[in-house]
């Protein structure tokens, strides 16, 4: 069609403008936030999911539905109420949708469930609502700071734990948000669901994949606060700063890649075999 690449080009234009506040404002987050400094990654790796299927695409026919200007109309309407409301997530959730909604009136429901992955993925550039993520953030520093006292209880260090405050005898702990674990939660949950993409076409393991970095995340980051909290008792408060502070966030990390790594390995020798007529990835896998 010799008009598409003129249309594509409008259609990229206009969303540009519409969502230019928007699009600068998180790009600013992914710049200044380490919680979601990933989100550079995000939007190329979906991009990829989309030229992967570009076979499947072209050999669909373009059946355009117009319940597609409805879910733009409201994505607009999400994008509006959003801006008054001063919620950047729903003025960050309208992109998604608006983005959805062209496809599906634009091209057709077949493009849209063969787009479905690339679109979901693109919800992990968003930063969760700030309500949301102090309701996550709170109880995980709780856990790791009840398993820094538990470690420390079983290397028969003396602690006294008040809420995320661990007191030993020479200096006082706090698990502040940022030791939370929740950064290293979304950046392993993001990592995982990339790695459980490319190893393995079933939908039933990269599920697994993916759920499995909440535990993995929470069990390494506990395991730092506790080496956090040794080192402090034998080493005095500065130990818990500084390069060790860095490096031990950088380490634990690592560990919990290679634990991912490992478990993936035990799924999907674990997993049964499915058939290409009941995966659904497979079905809307390239040509």
């Amino acid at each position: 069609m010799k008009g598409a690449p003129l249309g594509a080009g409008i259609l990229v234009v206009s969303f540009v403008v519409l969502f230019w506040s928007v699009l600068r404002k998180l790009v600013s987050d992914w710049a200044n936030d380490d919680n979601y400094s990933h989100g550079f990654f995000i939007v190329p790796l979906a991009l990829f999911f989309v030229w992967e299927r570009r076979r499947t695409l072209a050999a669909l026919p373009v059946r355009p539905n117009v319940l597609g200007l409805v879910v733009i109309l409201g994505s607009v309407g999400v994008l509006l109420a959003g801006t008054l409301g001063a919620e950047l997530f729903l003025t960050r959730l309208s992109m998604l949708g608006v983005v959805a909604g062209t496809v599906l009136f634009v091209l057709g429901l077949g493009h849209l469930r063969v787009l479905a992955l690339p679109l979901a993925f693109l919800l992990l550039m968003i930063p969760i609502p700030a309500l949301l993520f102090n309701q996550v953030a709170f109880p995980l520093q709780l856990l790791a700071s009840q398993a820094g006292e538990t470690v420390l209880q079983a290397l028969s260090i003396p602690v006294l734990r008040e809420g995320n405050v661990m007191i030993l005898a020479n200096t006082s702990l706090e698990v502040a948000e940022a030791c939370s674990g929740i950064r290293s939660l979304i950046s392993l949950l993001t990592l995982g669901i990339v790695y459980g993409y490319f190893i393995d076409p079933r939908t039933s393991v990269r599920v697994a994949l993916a759920a499995a970095t909440v535990p993995i995340a929470i069990f390494t980051n506990g395991l730092r606060v506790a080496g956090t909290g040794v080192a402090a008792h034998y080493y005095g408060a500065a130990a818990a700063d500084g390069f060790f502070h860095t490096f031990s966030g950088w380490f634990v990390f690592i560990a919990a890649f290679a634990l991912l790594f490992a478990l993936a390995k035990i799924i999907v020798m674990l997993a049964p075999k499915a058939s290409a007529k009941t995966n659904l990835d497979v079905a809307s896998a390239p040509a």
